[in-house]
């Protein structure tokens, strides 16, 4: 997809991300995620019928007689969208860089939120927190949000993905979802995912490039951390070094899935040369078969 192409959907995006909840959530948005959230509401006296694991102990041991729990569903959700600006989302071969796509795909959720009169907020990270946007609702908001998304000079280029985890999981006080946008290439974070997805539906955006697992077919070349600087001569003909290349990142590839595996994170994986509309069309698909 040319970049012109991708600024083009991004114009277009109020009425691709309406079009996208009409016709695949059909008013059921909430319940492709983890279901209507419930908050207490009172205590009252046990009747027939009631599920009796929610009968409350304590009160009913002082009444005398059985009383249970109620709950209500939650009104709105908050989506908190973090954003990896590290350096190395400004890597790729293509016309279009992992951040491009990280911004067109936060659009897209973003829009399919304030489609349903949800909260809307969104961290941008690099070694340190870029930006903290406070959710909020309407449309302006959230062409505001994405003016932040193109607009953003990071000042860090590494990657702490802990720290911005940790950010929303103190900023979130109910239930709510949060989706990661990110290559993932940090080795950090997975404490904090563990408490966040305990609390809340969390999605792992990983964007690829299709040079990022492969080197270019030449002779020596100088492979450089984008983000910390290290550099590391290697030779691009040598078949053993290739196969090598090629196996480390396929291995740390099993690694994320696993462990997203182990938190029930689903993930939604996006190369730079993907429709992300049709990304997302088919992942939510995927998740309202199982949920």
């Amino acid at each position: 997809m040319e970049k012109e192409s991708l600024f083009q959907r991004i114009r277009n995006l109020p009425l691709v991300s309406a079009k996208l909840l009409e016709g695949l959530f059909a008013g059921n948005y909430r319940s492709v995620f983890r279901g209507p959230g419930l908050e207490f509401d009172e205590v009252r006296e046990y009747s027939e019928g009631d599920d009796v694991r929610n009968i409350d102990w304590n009160v009913s041991s002082r009444m005398g007689s059985p009383y249970a729990k109620t709950f209500r569903e939650e009104r709105e959700l908050v989506l908190s969208l973090v954003f990896d600006v590290s350096a190395s989302l400004d890597q790729g071969v293509g016309d279009i860089s992992k951040r491009d796509m990280a911004m067109i795909l936060g659009a897209i959720f973003a829009f399919a939120a304030v489609h349903n009169n949800d909260r809307v907020g969104g961290v941008f990270f690099s070694d340190r927190i870029e930006k903290w946007v406070p959710p909020s609702k309407g449309r302006k908001h959230v062409a505001s949000l994405i003016e932040d998304m193109e607009n953003l000079k990071p000042r860090g280029a590494g990657s702490e993905l802990g720290l911005a985890l940790k950010t929303v999981y103190e900023s979130l006080k109910s239930r709510g979802i949060c989706v990661v946008f990110s290559d993932f290439r940090t080795a950090t974070g997975w404490n904090e995912m563990t408490l966040l997805a305990r609390k809340h539906d969390v999605i792992a955006v990983r964007i690829s490039d299709p040079g990022d697992n492969v080197l270019p077919l030449k002779g020596s070349l100088v492979l450089q951390d984008p983000e910390r600087g290290h550099s590391l001569l290697a030779g691009g003909v040598s078949p053993a070094f290739r196969s090598a290349y090629g196996d480390f990142w396929d291995t740390q590839d099993v690694v994320f899935r696993r462990e997203c595996r182990r938190r029930r994170i689903q993930v939604l994986s996006v190369d730079t040369s993907d429709d992300p509309v049709a990304k997302v069309l088919a992942f939510f698909k995927t998740r309202r078969r199982v949920s």
